[in-house]
Formats: C-alpha cells, sequence, structure tokens
C-alpha cells in the first residue's frame, strides 16, 4: 500500500525522534484498530479464524502446587508449576500459561466478555456454545512517545500517530471435569514495515505472539475475577521464569510430514491446542480420546484479496471453501508425533499438509 505523503512524514519524524522520546512499554493501553484509518496488504498474509470445542475431554495434568507469591523453579520443561489465590490460580507447563477457576464456564462468560471491553477491545468473534470469544485488531497506545511532539500535534492529528503494530486476542474458556474453568488467552501480532527501499510505501506483516502479553492479560483477568493487584502480581512472578520447552523439529513418516515433540500426550495434546489457537486454524471439534484435532485450512494461495481490515483486521473477507483436515497427535511414552489426515483420517502427504506442519513447527519449538 501507499500511505499518504503527510504520514510517511510523520512515521519519519517519529522514528527520527525515537531515540530521545520516552516509551512508557510497561502500560497498557488499547485502542480498538475499527477506529483507525484504513490500510492495504498483501493477500497472502492474511490468517485464518479459528474455533475451539467449549468442554476439556479427559482429565487434566497432575501438578505439585505452590502457594501464591512463592518462585516456582521448574527443573525440567515438562513440570507443571500452579500459583494459588482464592478460586483462581494459574499454572504454566513450560512456556504455556493459563487460568483455572472453580467456577462454571457460564458464570465466567459476562465477567470475561466485559474485561476486553473495559481494556479497549471491540468483539468480532463471540460463541458462548464452543467458549471462544476474540477482539479485533487494536493498537496499544501506551507505546507512543510521550513527549512536546506529540502534545504538540494534538488529537486532530492523532490518528496519523501510529505505533505501527496491532495486536489481537483469543480466549478459550474450557469446562473442567471437576465444575472449573480453564481460561487460554492466546496473541496474534501485526507489525507495519517499509515494503521498498526508498520508504514511500509500507506493508503489513505478522510478528512473533508475545507470551508474556498474554501472561499480564491473565494477570489482569485475575483482578477482575476478584483478586487484588497484590496477589495477581504474585501469581504471575511465580509462572515467569519458565525453562525453555522442549523443541520441535519436522521429519517424515511413511512419506508424510510430521511435527516430533520429545514430551508425554497430556503435554503435547495442550500445545498442540495452544498453537492451533496462535496460528490462524479454526478447530471445529476435537477427541481427546483419539488425539485428535477437526480443523479447516484455507491455503494462502487461495485467498482472495480485500481490504485491509475487512480481511487482517476483522474477521471478514472473501476466500476459497476451505480444507477439513485432522491434526492428530499419538504418543509413545515421552515421545509424541503430530501428523496431518483428511478428513476420512489417510496420512496426507500435500503441500498444504506441508504448510500446516511448518506451521505448527514453527510455533511448537
Amino acid at each position: 500500500m501507499k500511505p499518504t505523503t503527510a504520514r510517511l512524514g510523520l512515521l519519519g519524524l517519529a522514528m527520527a525522534l525515537s531515540a530521545c522520546t520516552t516509551f512508557t512499554s510497561e502500560k497498557i493501553d488499547y485502542k480498538s484498530a475499527a477506529k483507525a484509518p484504513t490500510l492495504e496488504v498483501p493477500p497472502d498474509l492474511s490468517q485464518l479464524t479459528r474455533d475451539t470445542r467449549y468442554n476439556v475431554p479427559g482429565g487434566v495434568v497432575s501438578a505439585n502446587a505452590l502457594q501464591a507469591g512463592q518462585a516456582a523453579q521448574a527443573p525440567t520443561g515438562a513440570q507443571t508449576v500452579i500459583s494459588n489465590a482464592g478460586d483462581v490460580r494459574i499454572e504454566r507447563v513450560g512456556n504455556e500459561r493459563w487460568l483455572v477457576i472453580s467456577r462454571p464456564a457460564d458464570k465466567l462468560w459476562d465477567p470475561v466478555r466485559e474485561f476486553w471491553l473495559e481494556n479497549g477491545f471491540v468483539m468480532v468473534k463471540e460463541d458462548a456454545k464452543l467458549g471462544i470469544m476474540e477482539t479485533d485488531w487494536a493498537e496499544n497506545r501506551a507505546k507512543l512517545p510521550q513527549d512536546a511532539i506529540r502534545a504538540a500535534l494534538g488529537k486532530v492529528l492523532d490518528s496519523f500517530y501510529s505505533t505501527g503494530e496491532r495486536d489481537k486476542f483469543r480466549t478459550r474458556l474450557e469446562r473442567r471435569p471437576d465444575g472449573g474453568t480453564e481460561v487460554y488467552i492466546t496473541h496474534r501480532g501485526m507489525i507495519e514495515v517499509y515494503s521498498t527501499q526508498d520508504r514511500d510505501s509500507t506493508a503489513w506483516q505478522p510478528r512473533p505472539s508475545d507470551t508474556e502479553l498474554e501472561t499480564e492479560f491473565l494477570r489482569r483477568l485475575m483482578v477482575k475475577l476478584g483478586l487484588s493487584q497484590e496477589q495477581s502480581q504474585a501469581a504471575a512472578a511465580s509462572v515467569r521464569a519458565a525453562p525453555a520447552a522442549p523443541s520441535a523439529r519436522m521429519d517424515t513418516v511413511n512419506n508424510a510430514p510430521v511435527v516430533l515433540l520429545d514430551e508425554g500426550f497430556d503435554r503435547a495434546w495442550r500445545r498442540v491446542g495452544l498453537a492451533l489457537d496462535r496460528t490462524g486454524f479454526t478447530v471445529e471439534d476435537r477427541d481427546r480420546s483419539r488425539g485428535i484435532y477437526y480443523v479447516r485450512y484455507v491455503s494462502p494461495g487461495e485467498q482472495k484479496p480485500k481490504g485491509f481490515f475487512s480481511r487482517i483486521f476483522s474477521q471478514g473477507g472473501e476466500v476459497a471453501d476451505p480444507v477439513k483436515y485432522q491434526v492428530q497427535v499419538r504418543s509413545e511414552g515421552n515421545l509424541s508425533t503430530v501428523s496431518v489426515l483428511t478428513s476420512a483420517g489417510v496420512p496426507e502427504t500435500s503441500a498444504n499438509a506441508q504448510r500446516i506442519v511448518r506451521v505448527l513447527t514453527d510455533d511448537l519449538k
């Protein structure tokens, strides 16, 4: 896309002043991208929306409990760490974190929805039956430089003063067998970069998911659900120092691409679910007893270009009919294999299978 001369000038001015301005990166102050100016993006950068079933099939991973505020040091990436406070606790396995709440999911839906609205987001997907809600793309305005230049520009030109980053969050509520609820928050990010050597145009491209930002929103949600700031900060601090997760690697089994994980089924199943949340798949169903996620996938080459906000910063967009696949997790001891099957359950060897396995591998590393 080609930005206006005024916008490019302000972008250049902001970059020139970046060395002498102070950014409030510690703060969070989101503004929905639905209120920002329309942009364009190459069609091959579009990503899919995702769904996940509401109920948790099977049991939960056993864990060693720690008191809130106690530093949690896990000797291996496979150990679960728990920090309790009231009827809300935060758990961690490796780099994944989530909340476990001793309340039924239907009692949490409205408070969780209010939480995102209070934090400046617009909801673009809400499905209480599936336990899924997703925000619009939004900008963290607290990352803008707080200086005299911005003050001089004022609100009249505020829409041109941008961080060049957008964030989207998905929240998944899953029922537990004990009547409680697990809450997962996953982040997706986009960043605006110059697309030409002359810096006369820009484009948006995906940036890595921010697990620390996910943890911060889990902490803030704990406050929304009744904990004090001190309790939530102690709980979040106890699970922040996570060891590196076991790495994933691609391989081939019977001419079909697979992901290999050096971990048992419980953790592999959870991690693959989070990876599907973060990387743009629609999960229509799941069968934990068989280790299968039922997903819909649209190849990037099959997507039809549309305007930026209707196709990237929202869920709209005209795309080709998605293809249904099964993503299967099979484990033997501490080794798990993640493979892509056709809708009929036959190993898939197509280029789409290669893409899916590569995307999952990159997120699971």
